[in-house]
């Protein structure tokens, strides 16, 4: 069975002479691979939820199927809220970049993006209030949008870490950018 997420860095490793190495470019992609610190948190998670299904099934077994209903439910939460945690991060298409968090998706098609470019400025760590230096992968909307906004930061749950994986995946995006915002 293949996995997608594993493909990503093979497909950039393959084609070092072409910036957009994808065929389909409709479909949504994540051009990089999910990062350590974020498989790691997700597999606690699924580790918890296997806990509690196995506990619901005990709880039902011993003639108490509301509460095993109610743990079983709660496992749903947390297997919902581990696959939603890896399928966080910014996503390319022919469409538009798209950044998707733990409880909101944005999408921005390419005609109203202005740039989106790497700066130097303070970072959350792994996306807790504490700021570090570091860098982030900014997109700058175009028009009268709000102000810009990091995509991707080098201290998030992807990059911590990985300077390099940072450094291409922003490479990455960038030319998504500027190749669709120069298409007609």
């Amino acid at each position: 069975m293949p996995l997608a997420f594993l493909t990503a860095d093979r497909a950039f490793d393959q084609a070092d002479d072409v910036a957009l190495p994808f065929d389909d470019r409709d479909q949504w992609r994540r051009p990089y691979r999910p990062g350590p610190w974020r498989v790691a948190a997700a597999a606690l998670l699924l580790l918890l939820a296997s806990y509690m299904l196995l506990a619901a099934m005990i709880i039902a077994l011993a003639d108490e199927p509301s509460g095993g209903a109610a743990c079983a439910i709660g496992a749903l939460v947390v297997i919902v809220s581990a696959l939603r945690l890896l399928r966080m991060g910014a996503w390319v298409s022919a469409r538009g970049v798209r950044r998707v968090g733990f409880f909101m998706t944005k999408t921005v098609p390419w005609d109203q993006v202005a740039s989106i470019r790497t700066t130097q400025q303070p970072v959350r760590w792994l996306g807790l209030p504490r700021t570090v230096q570091g860098q982030a992968a900014v997109l700058v909307p175009g028009g009268r949008k709000p102000a810009a906004e990091p995509l991707m930061t080098s201290h998030n749950a992807d990059f911590l870490g990985r300077p390099e994986a940072f450094d291409r995946a922003a490479d990455t995006v960038e030319a998504w950018a500027y190749e669709y915002r120069q298409a007609p």
